[in-house]
């Protein structure tokens, strides 16, 4: 059974939201454990100075690389990531299950980004969009892709 994790930097606060993401995991509870790990964002002075966002971005970085387990595969999101459409993320991730890879941490940075720290340690960097969306709705839209990419695999009709 496949274990997946999303580490996202920063709280999910709409309700609309929550309900998204609360679906999404119920359906994704059929193929696999899933879990959301929010960490605590730093804040953010206003007018910051680079030295001040490298700094925050150097914190955030360690907090998620802290809550990554030894033995995952680490797909980073990153608008400068691979693109991919729903059939090769599906691919992609029965290949690596196929290869004995059995525990998958997604990352979503905060709104700085990630370090370039957390940028090497990642297997993949994956982009959803070349668009930029809030921290929520990336989050609902990996959890929808996560579970497109299972339905594709086992053959369910959700994908058209």
């Amino acid at each position: 059974m496949i274990r997946i994790e999303i580490l996202c930097v920063g709280k999910m606060k709409d309700g609309y939201f929550k309900a998204a993401q609360k679906e999404y995991l119920k359906r994704l509870s059929a193929f696999g454990k899933v879990d959301v790990v929010e960490i605590p964002d730093a804040p953010i002075p206003d007018h910051a100075s680079e030295k001040e966002c490298i700094e925050i971005l150097r914190k955030e970085g360690e907090k998620l690389l802290a809550g990554m387990k030894k033995d995952t595969y680490f797909i980073l999101l990153d608008v400068k990531g691979k693109d991919m459409d729903s059939v090769e993320f599906s691919e992609t991730i029965k290949s690596l299950m196929v290869s004995g890879q059995s525990h998958l941490t997604f990352a979503i940075g905060g709104s700085l980004g990630v370090s370039q720290e957390v940028r090497n340690k990642a297997h993949l960097r994956l982009s959803l969009s070349s668009m930029t969306f809030t921290h929520n709705m990336t989050r609902v839209i990996l959890l929808e892709q996560v579970y497109r990419a299972f339905s594709i695999i086992n053959n369910r009709t959700y994908h058209k």
